[in-house]
């Protein structure tokens, strides 16, 4: 029985493949208009961000990242309409450092369009790199 999940995992790897290139068009166009992204955690850049919010904002990676940041997945298995997949990143953020992480990703589609993204990953390499030790004031006590 075809459950869509291949398409959804053949979206899936063109969306990371548009993360590395920054084709901020094909990523924001894989969201459904009420999607979402959620980058788990509590650091400067965790929240939900709303399809809008993505459009405005893809692009900026390039500020802080000039050759890019490169994704790797390195696991990926799907069922109905969600996707997970294990992934790695690197790549030369602006402060001189190197920056890597290794994430899991949730993808959650419907009638092939991303409603919901969740991304799990190393929080204190986020604040230590990309935050400049940096953390919200409002860190639960």
């Amino acid at each position: 029985m075809h459950d869509g999940s291949e398409d959804n995992k053949a979206i899936v790897a063109q969306f990371f493949n548009a993360l590395n290139h920054g084709d901020v068009a094909f990523i924001v166009d894989a969201y459904a208009a009420e999607g979402s992204v959620q980058t788990m955690g509590n650091t400067l850049i965790s929240g939900v961000f709303s399809r809008e919010q993505i459009a405005a904002s893809a692009g900026g990676i390039f500020d802080v990242f000039p050759s890019g940041l490169l994704f790797t997945i390195t696991g990926m298995v799907g069922e109905g309409d969600k996707v997970a997949v294990e992934a790695t990143s690197k790549g030369d953020h602006i402060s001189g450092q190197t920056y890597s992480n290794e994430y899991h990703f949730l993808f959650e589609f419907r009638a092939g369009k991303l409603i919901k993204l969740k991304e799990y990953m190393d929080t204190e390499r986020v604040t230590d790199v990309l935050c400049g030790g940096q953390r919200p004031l409002n860190e639960a006590q």
